[in-house]
């Protein structure tokens, strides 16, 4: 794996910039029934969401903030509750996740059921299963939002940023990784030789992120990138893994499966992208955003207020 930082401070946006830029036609309910149909062998391939996870995580070592509630957002399998509950002592873990078959596979160990409810310890670990633009939570009612890699699966993420500034705190943190255009560009190139009715899914740029969460009204956000480059042995072990990580949820993809000699053109291509020790890359670029909840803007008054006192003053000097 091989990091090539950058960054990009995104405290002076324009005021003219948009937030939303053109995505391809996708629905949540068609992302919800395809990561539900992948939950089974997701942990298997979910060597990306790992690493990326741990690095999300450990940007937190550098930032100090206190939490008694912090929302996992796309929290899937859970793989990073226990390091939140450890990070944030004493806080209440809320997973959300728009699959609850992902949810199923995350463990939680259940409250002591047979104890009188007033003798019951406090349930930290909460799973709830919700659309990330659409959350069941009560404004103010979250101090730190950690989000790994699931804004890139919205169809709509310019719509998830106001509702994450909505359920956060003034001062509350927001912490997220989504996976950037170049990711899967390997993929991709062969795709486009193979496959001419491909039509994958884009993902959104990091300054339009960093364009987003200033129209959201997150003070001082800021977005940085990185790439990762994961190595198979073979083109069908590429392939195994990209399909157990999340399918093309756009509503124009190509309706039917690829034929026998499209899917033996795109194994020849992938095949051809061997680098010298014999193994095939894939290149993933994993964006990650910063951002704090500010106070609410005053509006600007339209009328001018002087004190009595200071006319009459001015009028007995005159």
């Amino acid at each position: 794996m091989t990091p090539d930082p950058g960054s990009v401070d995104r405290s002076a946006a324009p005021s003219g910039t948009s937030a939303a830029p053109t995505r391809a036609p996708a629905r949540c309910s068609t992302v919800q029934q395809q990561f539900d149909q992948r939950a089974a062998r997701f942990a298997a391939a979910s060597t990306i969401v790992r690493e990326v996870g741990q690095r999300l995580f450990e940007r937190l070592n550098y930032i100090r903030h206190e939490a008694h509630a912090v929302l996992d957002l796309g929290c899937g399998q859970a793989m990073q509750r226990e390091p939140l509950l450890q990070r944030f002592a004493g806080a209440t873990w809320l997973g959300v996740d728009l699959s609850c078959a992902m949810l199923a596979q995350g463990r939680i160990d259940a409250p002591a059921r047979w104890l009188p409810r007033a003798l019951r310890p406090r349930e930290r670990a909460i799973r709830i299963c919700a659309n990330a633009d659409q959350l069941p939570l009560a404004a103010g009612s979250v101090d730190c939002v950690f989000s790994n890699l699931m804004l890139n699966w919205h169809p709509a993420p310019h719509q998830v940023f106001p509702e994450l500034a909505r359920v956060l705190r003034e001062g509350g943190l927001l912490l997220f990784s989504s996976l950037g255009p170049d990711t899967l560009k390997e993929l991709r190139e062969a795709c486009a030789a193979a496959l001419p009715h491909a039509r994958p899914m884009p993902f959104v740029d990091m300054h339009d992120l960093g364009d987003m969460m200033v129209a959201a009204g997150f003070s001082s956000p800021v977005t940085d990138a990185e790439t990762i480059e994961l190595t198979y042995s073979s083109p069908r072990q590429l392939l195994a893994e990209v399909r157990a990580l999340g399918a093309n949820p756009r509503d124009d993809r190509h309706p039917s499966l690829p034929s026998g000699r499209q899917a033996r053109a795109l194994l020849a291509e992938l095949e051809a992208r061997r680098k010298p020790d014999g193994r095939i890359g894939l290149t993933f670029e994993i964006n990650y955003g910063l951002g704090w909840k500010a106070a609410p803007r005053m509006p600007a008054s339209t009328t001018a207020s002087i004190p009595v006192e200071s006319l009459r003053r001015q009028l007995r000097r005159g």
